[in-house]
């Protein structure tokens, strides 16, 4: 009987839970970490501290050989860790851990500018095996859209329905013009006769009546053809007949409206003829041509008085202080003015060769009173001229009355 090796016990394995701080948290998770509380992407830091993106991802990812010039690479990284509020000293010194690089003073050959061929190949950490910046999956380079991806396939039908539209447009206005220039012929029933082949003495030919008769036909001429052979020629000095006798012996007194019903007309007659008849007498008839004029209206002071008298538009058209004897003469206006004065008693009103007034009492003020002739006398009655001394003294001087014995 083969014996059999009682069973080994499973190993049991110990599995030890790891805290946070068991995880190695590198540099470039940091970086990464700080920058993307800040919400910015490389290509914003690139903007803002005037470092190449490609030098922000290699301070990232602690590879020193993406930097052309090694001496810049101590500022680069504090410049960087000083952007996301961390400490410079301690982030300049984590990135020479991480990646072993090494301060070298100025005049050694590491301080230099590198030089790289361009068969040499970039050693690969952390599996970044090609330049960020020639890779289109970067994420800090926006991938750059395809053709087809930028037309909206919506707006293709809208473009297809306003070249249909457009096409349709020039397609009419060319059926219109087409229409418009062409030129149509429509069959005519008479045959055109050349104009040159008709003989003009066609008409002159005998008669049919002489034809059948066998007689000589006579060609009568017609009536305007003779009008235009007998028709007298133009003088070159046109006679002229007067029809009247010459200007200086006319008299108005004998032909025209001034003419006396009784005397008869005598134009064309002689000097010595007209002289003979008898002149004009002074009531004799004359043609009226003007309208009669209205009677005036006149303002007569017989005392000492201040006037103002107004037009209908409120505009003073006369103002003074009236001496004994003063007139004033009202227009003759549509609207009749108005009159105010200080003195009323020593102002009256002369129409149609009476005195009417006086305008109020003695020493009253009176305004805005219508120097109408209607209206005057229908408010006023005529005054007898003795009834005031003013009044006399003014007649006097005018004529209008004999003076008096005692003067």
């Amino acid at each position: 009987m083969i014996g059999r090796k009682p069973p080994r016990e499973a190993e049991q394995e110990s599995v030890e839970l790891k805290s946070f701080d068991d995880f190695d948290l590198r540099l470039g998770d940091m970086m990464r970490g700080e920058r993307a509380t800040l919400g910015k992407s490389l290509l914003d830091v690139q903007r803002e501290l005037r470092i190449k993106a490609a030098y922000i991802a290699a301070i990232e990812n602690s590879d020193p050989s993406a930097f052309d010039t090694p001496g810049f690479i101590a500022g680069y990284v504090r410049s960087y860790a000083r952007y996301l509020n961390m400490d410079p000293d301690v982030a300049f010194e984590t990135f020479c851990d991480e990646s072993g690089f090494a301060v070298a003073h100025g005049m050694s050959a590491d301080a230099s500018v590198v030089k790289k061929s361009r068969n040499e190949t970039r050693p690969v950490r952390h599996g970044m095996d090609r330049d960020p910046f020639m890779s289109p999956n970067t994420p800090f380079v926006p991938v750059s859209e395809g053709f087809f991806s930028q037309i909206e396939p919506r707006a293709i039908g809208s473009t297809l329905v306003l070249l249909m539209l457009i096409a349709g447009i020039g397609y009419g206005g060319w059926s219109v013009l087409k229409e418009i220039q062409q030129v149509q012929f429509a069959p005519v029933d008479n045959t055109p006769v050349v104009l040159s082949d008709l003989d003009p003495l066609a008409m002159a030919a005998q008669s049919p009546a002489n034809e059948r008769t066998g007689a000589q036909a006579t060609r009568v001429p017609r009536a305007d053809a003779l009008d235009r052979l007998y028709r007298p020629q133009a003088l070159d000095v046109p006679v002229l007949v007067a029809r009247d006798a010459p200007i200086s012996t006319l008299d108005p007194r004998t032909v025209g409206s001034f003419r006396s019903p009784d005397v008869p007309s005598v134009a064309g007659t002689d000097i010595a003829t007209v002289a003979a008849l008898p002149t004009q007498t002074p009531g004799q008839s004359v043609p009226q041509v003007l309208e009669p004029s209205a009677s005036a209206l006149s303002v007569v002071a017989v005392r000492l008085s201040w006037v103002r008298i107004r037009s209908a538009d409120g505009t003073v058209i006369y103002e003074k202080t009236m001496q004994p004897g003063d007139t004033w003469e009202a227009p003759l206006t549509e609207e009749p003015p108005t009159l105010r004065t200080g003195e009323s008693g020593a102002i009256y009103f002369a129409m149609k060769g009476k005195f009417y007034g006086p305008v109020g009492q003695t020493g009253a003020v009176t305004s805005n009173l219508p120097l109408s002739i209607a209206s005057l006398q229908e408010t006023y009655l005529p005054v007898d001229v003795n009834s005031d001394v003013g009044l006399v003294r003014y007649a006097e001087a005018r004529g209008l009355v004999a003076p008096a014995s005692g003067d």
